[in-house]
C-alpha cells in the first residue's frame, strides 16, 4: 500500500472535522490506556471545542481519501511551533503515519524553527518516535498525580516538552 499524502485539512468541512474528531478520540483513548491517565484534555473535548482551537491542521490521506492521521500546531509569538496534537487512527498504527507527518513539519514547513511536542512518558511508541528525531537526553516531569510527561531537546530545534 503506498504511503498516504500529507495535505492541509479544513475543519470547516463537516466530514473532515468529524473524521479528525473521531480519530483524535480513538488515538487519545489508546494513549490514556498506555499512560494510565484519562485526563488528556483533547480526549474529552467536543467537536465544536476542537474546531474553535486556533490551530493549523495537516492530514495524512490515503489514495482513496481516507484520513489516516493528523497533526495540528500553533505558532507562538516567540516563533516556537507548538505541536498541539499528533494522532493516528488506530487502524493505521505501525505504518509510519506519525513519522510522515512529523518529518513533513520538521523538514518542509519549519526546517529552521524550534518545534515542541508533548506526550505521556508511558506512551512508548510516541517517546520512541520523538527520541529518534531528537538528539539530546530526555527527562520526565510529573505535572499531576498519576501522570508523567516526556521532555527532550533535539536537533533542528525539535524538542518534546511536557503537555500543558
Amino acid at each position: 500500500m503506498p504511503n498516504p499524502l500529507v495535505r492541509p485539512l479544513d475543519l470547516a468541512d463537516d466530514a473532515t472535522a468529524g473524521a479528525v474528531h473521531r480519530i483524535g478520540r480513538a488515538a487519545y483513548a489508546v494513549e490514556a490506556g498506555l499512560i494510565g491517565f484519562d485526563g488528556i484534555p483533547a480526549l474529552h473535548e467536543s467537536l465544536d471545542e476542537m474546531r474553535a482551537r486556533p490551530l493549523r491542521w495537516l492530514g495524512a490521506v490515503s489514495a482513496d481519501g481516507v484520513l489516516a492521521g493528523f497533526l495540528a500546531w500553533a505558532e507562538e509569538p516567540d516563533g516556537v511551533v507548538g505541536v498541539d496534537r499528533l494522532c493516528v487512527d488506530p487502524a493505521w498504527f505501525r505504518r509510519g503515519i506519525a513519522s510522515l507527518l512529523l518529518r513533513h513539519v520538521l523538514a518542509e514547513l519549519f526546517p529552521d524553527r524550534r518545534v515542541e511536542v508533548t506526550t505521556g512518558a508511558g506512551n512508548a511508541p510516541a517517546v520512541t518516535l520523538y527520541e529518534r528525531l531528537a538528539s539530546s537526553a530526555a527527562r520526565t516531569s510529573r505535572p499531576s498525580r498519576g501522570c508523567a510527561w516526556r521532555r527532550s531537546a533535539g536537533r533542528r530545534g525539535f524538542r518534546a516538552v511536557p503537555r500543558r
